[in-house]
């Protein structure tokens, strides 16, 4: 069976971090070297791997380190400047984490490596369909901080539209998540809470404007507690992408919440994941 589109991107991934373990392997240049969005970039490759980025970049450059100094039993501070530690103290710490002895303790027992480690656990399936979906105007407020806080800007928002009586000019709630929680501090997390307006409504005043563009999306419908959402993500990005053979639009993903837990019980909250696509 021949790799997909986004397996072949990943697998370049990893050959570009074997091959410059001492260079620039930031989540950016990493998504440019996959010609990906670093908007979907992230999820695709946890998705797949089972591991973040900053994961597979540690574990690879220790893995070359534990070469380097079983092969040639070579001094310990240029191994680790060959693997992209320019700190002899960060080196060993991390070393240590991962082998459970200091990198000069190693070389002198010569351990054997494991190659390959496995992240996977079982991924559950859900219903993804792909659907052309309208360009939306969403109002809303920006938060910053951990996302499980993004009820925070939605209570202001509520507040906001409730007193300039716009309900029924309301036409969905939203949520868009722009930053990945495994390289980004929680406390620079950047989102935003929003609803989505009928035409011809005006952006009322205390509240930002955002495009949602139309366009091709999977759309993977989830019925549960917001809790469980990342298994979710997981198949979307992971299973549901590699078998699609679609590529991702350069906009973020999206949450369109069917139902809120105001009135739902937890296990009945029905949430869309939008993920934007190219045309086919």
């Amino acid at each position: 069976m021949n790799a997909s589109p986004t397996e072949r991107r990943m697998l370049r991934v990893m050959d570009h971090i074997h091959a410059n373990p001492a260079g620039d392997l930031s989540l950016d240049e990493l998504a440019e070297v996959a010609a990906m969005s670093r908007f979907h970039f992230h999820r695709v490759f946890r998705a797949l791997t089972g591991e973040t980025c900053a994961q597979a970049v540690r574990r690879i450059r220790l893995h070359l380190a534990a070469s380097q100094l079983m092969r040639s039993g070579g001094e310990v501070d240029a191994v680790a400047r060959n693997v992209g530690y320019t700190d002899r103290d960060s080196f060993d710490r991390a070393f240590r984490a991962q082998y459970g002895m200091t990198p000069v303790r190693f070389r002198d027992l010569g351990q054997p490596l494991p190659l390959i480690q496995n992240h996977r656990g079982t991924i559950q399936m859900y219903p993804v369909d792909i659907r052309d979906l309208p360009e939306r105007q969403l109002v809303g407020l920006p938060h910053t901080g951990a996302y499980y806080r993004i009820s925070e800007a939605f209570s202001r928002v509520d507040t906001i539209v409730a007193a300039r009586g716009l309900y029924p000019r309301l036409d969905g709630m939203f949520a868009c998540f722009y930053d990945d929680v495994s390289s980004v501090p929680e406390a620079e997390l950047n989102s935003f809470a929003a609803f989505a307006l009928l035409p011809g409504t005006p952006v009322p005043e205390g509240l930002e404007s955002r495009t949602q563009p139309a366009g091709p999306h999977a759309v993977l419908t989830f019925k549960g507690p917001y809790a469980n959402l990342p298994s979710a993500y997981d198949y979307l990005f992971g299973q549901w992408l590699v078998g699609s053979g679609r590529d991702l639009a350069d906009a973020p993903s999206f949450e369109h919440y069917l139902n809120t837990p105001m009135n739902t019980a937890p296990e009945d909250l029905m949430t869309e994941i939008c993920l934007p696509l190219k045309p086919a």
